[in-house]
């Protein structure tokens, strides 16, 4: 059975619920502005890490361009990354230590933090975080 969510908005405050008997998702959400892709291809296969607290989907782009669009669960998570990485937080809070960085730097809905290629990277997820991570050959 498909699960069709439905979105509230109130007061830049959003709520969004399954319309399904059980399963229902809410939280603060910040509004900032509604964003899609056309054309493009979602791979179906979830990326999943830290035993399902961050997980994502690929989204590949006709020009060969990838992102990922995914959902981390409160806690600590270290990263590595292969390619320059730009995170576009679309919801949420967090702490991230970047590469060479001591201070650690709060990050909110509507707001990003770039990462070098070939490094490694710290966040403090403190509430549920809806991301799309952009990677720069």
């Amino acid at each position: 059975m498909i699960q069709t969510p439905s979105l509230h908005v109130e007061e830049g405050v959003c709520r969004m619920e399954m319309n399904s008997p059980g399963m229902v998702l809410c939280g603060k959400w910040r509004v900032k502005e509604v964003n899609q892709f056309k054309d493009v291809t979602v791979v179906k296969t979830a990326n999943i890490y830290f035993d399902g607290k961050v997980t994502s989907r690929t989204v590949i782009f006709p020009d060969g361009e990838k992102k990922t669009l995914g959902i981390m669960l409160p806690g600590d998570y270290e990263f590595g990354t292969d390619t320059k990485e730009i995170m576009e937080i679309m919801a949420g809070e967090l702490e991230v230590l970047l590469p060479g960085e001591k201070a650690w730097r709060t990050i909110t809905g509507g707001e990003s933090f770039t990462v070098p290629a070939n490094s490694r990277f710290k966040l403090k997820v403190l509430e549920v975080t809806d991301y799309c991570c952009s990677y720069i050959a």
